[in-house]
């Protein structure tokens, strides 16, 4: 759902009968070859020597749409897959989408673009969690939007104003968008045949309707459409 390019996930049974997740390798090509590869908290610079122990989380997620924009050339097109993942992280409640948790993979044609997806996760079913990973949330520096400060949670007007922020194009922005807002029902019939507990399935449904309401939320009537 909006996400358009991931690991290759599977999923195994132990002869005790206990489920086992596996994923495909996307950094190892068909003849054994690695891709070469960087997570953002490296191309940032920050290790725990720099930083401290919690560098991965020091930063924000402007910062790491600046990194693309710097270095990858066909950079609007990853900002775009940026902001689906940013959205899709905070729609299903993953607060550990970190800076290693971003890289860029290189192509075939000596570029660079944005690893598949990983680790997606609803980390709130665990542990009490922040909307964001990252310290700085959405935006570098102290800014913060009127929504938010109004609010005093991420709502629709606080998220298009990041992906205006980062250069996407306002029509491609409230596309992207307009599929995230809407309640599918994959979601649904997904963690209805999940294997979860039957109280954490509703659990998880209460926290990815909490949030689609938050992201359905706004000030201005630009939504409506």
């Amino acid at each position: 759902m909006g996400v358009r390019s991931t690991v290759t996930p599977s999923l195994i049974f132990f002869r005790s009968g206990e489920p086992a997740y596996i994923t495909r390798r996307f950094d190892v090509k068909p003849d054994g070859m690695r891709h070469g590869q960087e997570d953002m908290a490296s191309l940032a610079g920050r290790t725990r020597h720099t930083a401290g122990s919690d560098f991965k989380y020091e930063g924000s997620y402007e910062e790491i749409a600046r990194i693309i924009e710097s270095t990858v050339p066909a950079y609007r097109v990853e900002l775009e897959k940026l902001f689906s993942l940013i959205v899709f992280n905070y729609l299903f409640s993953n607060g550990d989408a970190h800076l290693k948790n971003f890289s860029l993979i290189d192509t075939a044609y000596g570029d660079y673009v944005l690893s598949p997806a990983y680790d997606l996760i609803c980390t709130c079913l665990h542990v009490e969690d922040s909307y964001f990973a990252l310290k700085g949330a959405l935006f570098s520096g102290d800014y913060e939007t009127e929504s938010l400060l109004a609010k005093g949670f991420y709502a629709y007007d606080d998220i298009y104003e990041f992906g205006l922020w980062i250069g996407l194009q306002e029509k491609r922005l409230a596309g992207i968008l307009h599929i995230f807002r809407q309640d599918h029902a994959t979601v649904h019939k997904l963690i209805k045949h999940s294997f979860l507990r039957e109280n954490m399935k509703d659990v998880y449904r209460n926290y990815y309707l909490e949030r689609l309401e938050m992201l359905n939320c706004s000030m201005a009537e630009r939504n409506r459409a």
